[in-house]
């Protein structure tokens, strides 16, 4: 497994530690898919009973990693997933479709863009309180992925989830938790023993029993097909991505600037 990211077993707890802490945690292809490809692996182990997601240093995920060479604008990164799924929509169908053990994310600082996404995606999470959670696709001219569409209204109920993603609003700790977000805050110095602790607590039930218990409430989640509505997001956000208005947002975002958009 790529040094992108930290996998390390503790009794029947298996932790996934995104691994770029210079940049966030932002994500390339390669940390992505192996986040991807490391719950796959968490799932068909038969001694791992509960996976945690969380992020090396003091963020969780940045979202895209936009500073790289190969990737000229957000447009151009989204363009090589626009075909098929590609990592932004794997990370929901892995963790709640091909992964039915539980999957705690610890949401150590910020999270953003598909770096939300990563988190909602998972069963249950614990933020730290300094954390900024934000979707951000507003402010690029986007519209959003990763399965959020899906995971925010679930969470947060449909108005609060639009109004989130409507005013690109970031919270922290304590609003994601009021909010229903996450369901613990804790404070900064202490999260990774209290992420350590509340996993290593869950394995005291049978893992079967968590296993069926999360089997049926994917289930009752899925109104929708899963797979067809993160399809969906994608053709959203790359109509989004290649409007008049997409492109405005982007450069004012470079250049530090209120967009001038003419509704094109």
């Amino acid at each position: 497994m790529s040094e992108v990211v930290r996998i390390s077993d503790k009794g029947h707890v298996r932790t996934i530690a995104l691994n770029r802490p210079r940049v966030k945690n932002a994500l390339s292809d390669e940390l992505a898919w192996s986040v991807v490809n490391a719950i796959d692996d968490a799932a068909k182990a038969d001694d791992v009973w509960i996976v945690a997601v969380t992020g090396v240093g003091d963020a969780f995920c940045a979202g895209l990693d936009l500073s790289m060479k190969e990737r000229s604008s957000p447009m151009s990164a989204q363009s090589a997933q626009l075909d098929d799924l590609g990592w932004v929509g794997h990370f929901l169908l892995a963790i709640r479709r091909r992964c039915d053990k539980p999957v705690v994310g610890g949401v150590n600082g910020v999270a953003v863009g598909a770096g939300l996404g990563l988190a909602m995606a998972c069963d249950v999470r614990l933020v730290a309180r300094s954390a900024r959670l934000m979707a951000g696709y507003t402010r690029i001219g986007g519209s959003p992925d990763g399965g959020l569409t899906i995971t925010l209204p679930q969470a947060m109920g449909y108005e609060r989830a639009m109004r989130f993603m409507m005013e690109n609003r970031t919270v922290t700790g304590d609003e994601a938790v009021s909010l229903g977000m996450a369901g613990e805050v804790v404070d900064d110095a202490e999260f990774s023993e209290r992420l350590e602790a509340y996993c290593a607590d869950l394995c005291r039930w049978s893992p079967i029993t968590l296993r069926l218990l999360k089997r049926g409430m994917v289930k009752s989640m899925e109104s929708t097909d899963m797979e067809q509505q993160l399809r969906f997001e994608l053709s959203n956000i790359h109509r989004a991505f290649a409007s008049e208005d997409g492109k405005e947002a982007r450069q004012a975002f470079i250049e530090k600037r209120q967009p001038v958009f003419k509704g094109k």
